[in-house]
């Protein structure tokens, strides 16, 4: 996720760089085909390209207002998967005690008990993230892509990469028991499964007397909004804005920037000699805004890529690891994922 205020004109070129370095060279190409070669029948009416140009920006409008609609739905998912981790941490702390235990426990073994099930779901926040970030055939990270190969060389650098994710497994690894995590290697969905360990493990705490019926209701209520907002994350991720829909806004696009220099050299010529040259940076401007617009929504439509303005997991999941160990009082708390270059992970 960018954090910083505002971006430099700089970042904003880089971005764009080579749809730009197309835009000047075609606005070159036209302008000196009509004034050096005289090629007076390229041009055509401003009006026909002004009903072209108006379609297309609803058409763009209308496409980034999905866009920000499946980044904010992903954002509030992960909003809420935070705020039941909390309600887990405090749940669990409040429920497993001696008063209602028929077999009291030492304090160390209830210690023992609520660090299990905190520890799980600090895996489980850890392990969906993981999942969420396995590059899907349509996403610019799988693409090779010149902003992807980039967003690659970013991810790596702050030891997070999307192919290789030894800081996930590690962490993983940390918070369950060994033969937990071996069993995990078997499942495909591993998140679901530690989510089904948690259920496991509570069903022997109410055998054990541990919780009476109402408080394995309760915190068996929590495990299932887990799954919820899973499920509603796993849906944002596996299906995409449809592609046609999606593609055609590009297309439409560029359409629009390569018959925009035909509409507008006559207008220009008719300011004379010297205003002429105006044409060149104007229909630069109008088609380099036109593509960023593009760009802009394209490259938000997929909340989980592992990209710049994607939502900040890696944030999200360390708040939920110090939140939830603060809770408990354990001894290793680490410290918040502060943002790098202006983007937050």
């Amino acid at each position: 996720m960018f954090v910083n205020n505002r971006f430099h004109i700089k970042s904003l070129i880089k971005f764009s760089g080579g749809s730009l370095a197309l835009i000047v060279s075609w606005a070159f190409m036209i302008f000196f085909s009509y004034e050096y070669l005289n090629i007076r029948w390229i041009s055509i009416p401003w009006v026909s390209v002004g009903i072209i140009g108006t379609a297309v920006s609803f058409y763009i409008g209308f496409k980034n207002n999905q866009s920000y609609d499946r980044i904010w739905e992903a954002r509030k998912i992960w909003g809420t998967l935070l705020n039941i981790s909390r309600m887990w941490g405090i749940t669990t702390k409040s429920y497993i005690n001696n008063q209602i235990s028929v077999n009291k426990l030492s304090e160390e073994e209830i210690n023992a008990i609520l660090k299990k099930l905190v520890y799980r779901n600090i895996a489980y926040a850890y392990a969906f993230r993981a999942q969420l970030l396995i590059p899907t055939t349509w996403e610019h990270i799988s693409l090779g892509t010149r902003i992807a190969k980039r967003s690659r060389k970013i991810l790596e650098k702050f030891g997070i990469s999307m192919l290789e994710d030894n800081f996930t497994r590690e962490i993983v690894e940390k918070h369950l028991d060994y033969d937990e995590h071996e069993e995990l290697k078997q499942f495909t969905n591993k998140a679901t499964h530690i989510i089904d360990l948690q259920s496991q493990h509570l069903l022997e705490l109410r055998k054990m007397n541990v919780i009476n019926d109402f408080y394995h209701a309760q915190l068996q209520n929590l495990l299932n909004n887990f799954y919820e907002e899973q499920g509603k994350a796993e849906r944002i991720k596996n299906f995409p804005l449809p592609r046609l829909y999606a593609y055609a806004s590009n297309v439409f696009v560029w359409i629009f920037i390569i018959l925009l220099p035909f509409g507008l050299i006559a207008e220009f010529d008719k300011m004379g000699p010297y205003n002429v040259w105006l044409f060149i940076p104007v229909v630069t401007i109008i088609s380099w805004i036109f593509s960023l617009m593009e760009m802009v929504g394209d490259y938000s439509e997929n909340p989980f890529g592992g990209l710049g303005n994607d939502i900040p997991m890696l944030s999200l999941c360390r708040t939920i690891e110090i939140d939830l160990k603060q809770m408990i009082r354990d001894e290793e708390i680490p410290k918040p994922i502060v943002a790098q270059n202006g983007i937050l992970m």
